[in-house]
């Protein structure tokens, strides 16, 4: 019997190499662009920490420890292929433990010279740790969801995965020759971008996904395939695409021009607050609920909310982005940085 998700598996694979030294391979499949994408990229670095906790701290916990928070700063572009990742013990303690973890690969400037591309802190807890009140809140998503045909407006998956239920359908992701990333997954929502935009008279998006890396239709939803997850929203950034589109057009007194992507939208900054783990054989479906609330002088926020079937919450995420041109993305890797 094959392991859940090979092909992703294969591609967070994380190597020691030494005291608090490790190493890993971004993969090109993985990428928007030619840059690996940053929820890939933070799967990545938390297979890093339970490589790390169970690699430099086994006997610290009676239960293996996993990441409950991470907060990454994305300061230059990675690239595919190698990358060196260093880790810092913090602090260790009996309930928490945090960590300062850097991925490094060869500068631009300096091809024989690492730097730093990523750096932040994770903090981890055993599960047996994970003790204490627990206590509803009432909290769901506002506006509601776009309504299935089950009952009292629940989704029938059975229908959903076949291409249809209620307000839902099978969506294609925009320009998929340039965000490769996004072909890891199968995405339903109520309409594309813009369509949704004009439904909630914001820009929030509404998404329940599968997981399918590496085209494998029996892919399932992993607590390492959540960060990839909470930073994939391709509805979203089409979304973007139409009013960064629009708005450049109406500065140069131009129509909207169609065709190719014309921006990217690299992660500067990005929070995750994992609430729940999911079962270790994963699961199929997962909702996402995507908001930004200010798009200005080139920097956008999103809050992104995912939950399962049983509307309990799994995940939450903060990011600060940046809209600039796509050229910046796929062409030479010499041209200005971020």
């Amino acid at each position: 019997m094959s392991p859940v998700n090979a092909s992703f598996e294969d591609a967070i694979r994380v190597t020691p190499e030494g005291a608090n030294k490790y190493s890993a391979n971004l993969r090109t499949e993985w990428c928007i662009g030619a840059v690996p994408h940053g929820g890939y990229t933070t799967s990545v670095l938390y297979r890093l920490a339970l490589v790390h906790f169970a690699h430099a701290h086994p006997g610290q916990y009676d239960t293996p420890a996993s990441p409950i928070s991470l907060q990454l700063s994305f300061l230059r572009r990675t690239a595919a292929g190698p990358a060196v990742m260093e880790v810092e013990d913090v602090k260790i303690g009996a309930r928490t433990s945090t960590i300062h973890v850097k991925l490094l690969q060869p500068s631009e400037k300096k091809p024989d010279t690492l730097e730093i591309k990523v750096a932040g802190y994770i903090t981890v807890s055993p599960p047996s740790a994970e003790v204490g009140i627990s206590a509803p809140t009432g909290w769901t998503p506002q506006p509601s969801a776009p309504s299935g045909s089950g009952p009292r407006g629940q989704i029938d998956f059975a229908a959903l995965a076949n291409g249809k239920d209620g307000d839902w359908v099978k969506l294609e992701p925009p320009y998929p020759e340039f965000r490769k990333a996004a072909a890891q997954l199968e995405l339903y929502g109520p309409g594309k971008g813009k369509t949704q935009q004009v439904r909630s008279g914001s820009m929030a998006i509404d998404q329940w996904a599968r997981f399918q890396p590496g085209g494998d239709v029996k892919g399932r939803w992993t607590d390492a395939a959540i960060p990839y997850l909470i930073d994939m929203f391709p509805m979203a950034l089409d979304g973007f695409d139409t009013v960064s589109a629009e708005a450049e057009a109406k500065a140069k007194g131009e129509k909207v021009s169609e065709g190719k992507a014309k921006f990217w939208y690299p992660t500067v900054t990005l929070n995750v607050d994992m609430k729940k783990h999911l079962p270790a054989e994963g699961v199929e479906w997962l909702y996402s609920r995507i908001v930004t609330k200010v798009v200005r002088d080139g920097r956008t926020d999103l809050d992104v909310t995912v939950l399962d079937q049983n509307g309990e919450v799994i995940a939450l995420s903060t990011q600060v982005g940046l809209v600039v041109s796509a050229s910046r993305n796929i062409g030479t890797r010499k041209l200005e940085k971020l």
